[in-house]
């Protein structure tokens, strides 16, 4: 069987900040934008991976989404405790230092984890925890 991770969704709150999060500061590509209502859906992704994208949507957009429901995850996601995603660096200091120079939101510094991987952790500005993994 041939089957690969084609887009992964992360919730945001604020078009503009997505944008320049994960385009300026990441250096992802915008590879589509979908506006309506107000709300915006953006397909973002690293330019070497042009078959892996992340989409980031409006968070409980669902019509099928009640009130407490989304309340729970607008908590959630200022908590950064909503939605994680890992990311991958041959680097991790350069990247580290680059997201300081721009100031994001710093969870945790370079460590070596005792189960074997070399890694930091930001949020994005809608809270999501962002892991970045050290892989050479």
């Amino acid at each position: 069987m041939d089957i690969r991770i084609h887009s992964a969704f992360l919730p945001h709150n604020d078009r503009d900040a997505a944008i320049t999060f994960y385009r300026d500061v990441l250096g992802f590509e915008v590879r589509k934008e979908v506006g309506y209502n107000g709300m915006y859906w953006i397909t973002v992704g690293h330019p070497d991976q042009p078959d892996t994208s992340l989409v980031l949507h409006p968070p409980a957009a669902d019509p099928g989404v009640t009130d407490d429901e989304r309340r729970m995850i607008t908590e959630m996601m200022a908590k950064g405790t909503y939605a994680i995603l890992t990311l991958a660096t041959p680097d991790l200091d350069d990247t580290f230092a680059k997201l300081v120079a721009n100031d994001a939101d710093i969870v945790q510094e370079p460590i070596d984890q005792p189960y074997g991987i070399r890694d930091c952790a930001v949020r994005d500005p809608a809270g999501n925890l962002l892991r970045i993994n050290e892989v050479r």
